[in-house]
């Protein structure tokens, strides 16, 4: 085999170039990646550092909204609201607990549209009402007054008065007499009242007739020249009547335009009754004149009030049972009933029912009853109340 020194050295140069050129190529390659890396990575911190910002920005934002929203509940519930204070914090209570929170739902149905069918009621309902019904509901919580002279005038109910609680479908009429029942057992009393002006009484067929007590009046006051006068029956009448086995009590009309001289009308019954037994009360009766002046008509409210009590004071401080007699004008309108209030009230009120708010023990249901045993028209009472058992 040949080898010649020429072509060993030409063969040695294109090697040397040959390598020199690749390690060229791998430098600029190292050279180029490296340049990216160093790119990327400024972009990429550049991109949190931006992104930091944003968030940062956020994180103010979102703080300053809730320190708004903070002092936005502050103002609204009040840091000095002690009602809310146990709610707002450290509270274990939920909401289903709160009572508060039964008003939102009231106030969402209240503002549901009605439907349909409740519309339809609602008109139909209307629509059945009676001139009764709306009177009834212009003037709720009112009692109507009838004056004398036939003026009608509603007056408020007093909420502080004892209401009468009366089942007035119980009130069962028979003839003349009228009964009472609770728990279909009769619990009421029959009577009647009587002065001078019944002359003729059988008492024995009164008590066949079903009457169990009478009322009779004592005497009055002269409602002009203010003398006493005692009725002219009374004594016979309480003795015939005591004869009958009725239970009996009285009355007394008075013209007092003082309270000296209500005293003096009451000491003038107590003297009367001395000798007697009674087992019903003693009635305080003060009326207006009909179609003429009386020596009361210029009492004011009070001094009606003030005559009424010291006659009824002087009589319970006798003994007897009291009570107080009206019609409802005169209970409601001319004497102070809350000053009353311990004292029994005797209702005239000439109806089929009474419409008498408060309580009441007897009442005088008619002015012209007839009766076996009484000649003429005499009036006729029911008592809630057995007297002889009180």
């Amino acid at each position: 085999m040949r080898f010649e020194q020429d072509d060993y050295e030409s063969d040695g140069r294109k090697n040397s170039l040959v390598m020199t050129t690749i390690a060229t190529i791998i430098a600029l390659f190292v050279l180029i990646f490296i340049m990216v890396l160093f790119l990327n990575k400024d972009v990429l911190e550049k991109k949190q550092k931006t992104k930091g910002t944003d968030i940062s920005v956020s994180e103010e934002q979102i703080a300053s909204s809730e320190s708004e929203s903070s002092e936005s509940e502050t103002s609204q519930t009040g840091s000095n609201s002690p009602e809310l204070e146990g709610y707002v914090s450290g509270s274990t209570l939920t909401s289903d607990e709160l009572d508060f929170w039964d008003m939102y739902d009231k106030e969402n149905e209240s503002s549901k549209p009605e439907t349909e069918v409740q519309q339809e009621e609602n008109k139909q309902a209307e629509e059945e009402k009676t001139p009764e019904d709306a009177l009834v509901e212009e003037h709720k919580n009112q009692t109507r007054i009838l004056g004398e002279d036939g003026a009608e005038e509603w007056v408020p109910i007093n909420p502080y008065l004892t209401k009468n609680t009366y089942h007035l479908s119980n009130l069962v009429l028979k003839g003349s007499v009228m009964e009472y029942y609770e728990d279909s057992k009769k619990i009421s009393r029959m009577g009647i009242d009587i002065s001078k002006e019944q002359e003729e009484i059988d008492f024995v067929k009164l008590k066949k007739a079903g009457i169990e007590f009478v009322m009779i009046k004592v005497g009055a006051r002269g409602y002009g020249g203010g003398q006493l006068i005692p009725d002219e029956k009374f004594k016979e009448h309480l003795e015939k009547a005591q004869s009958a086995g009725l239970s009996i009590g009285v009355y007394f009309f008075s013209q007092a335009v003082t309270e000296a001289e209500a005293v003096e009308e009451a000491n003038m019954v107590i003297e009367s009754l001395k000798d007697s037994i009674i087992t019903y009360p003693v009635a305080f009766d003060m009326e207006e004149i009909k179609g003429d002046t009386s020596r009361i008509d210029t009492l004011s409210k009070e001094a009606k009030t003030k005559i009424a009590q010291a006659f009824l004071t002087t009589i319970k401080q006798a003994g007897y049972k009291t009570m107080i007699y009206g019609n409802k004008e005169w209970l409601i309108k001319k004497v102070n009933l809350s000053t009353l209030s311990e004292y029994d009230i005797w209702l005239s009120q000439e109806a089929d029912v009474p419409d008498y708010p408060y309580k009441f023990n007897m009442w005088q249901y008619s002015f012209h009853g007839e009766l076996d045993g009484v000649s003429g028209k005499v009036d006729l009472n029911l008592s809630f109340v057995d007297y002889d058992a009180k």
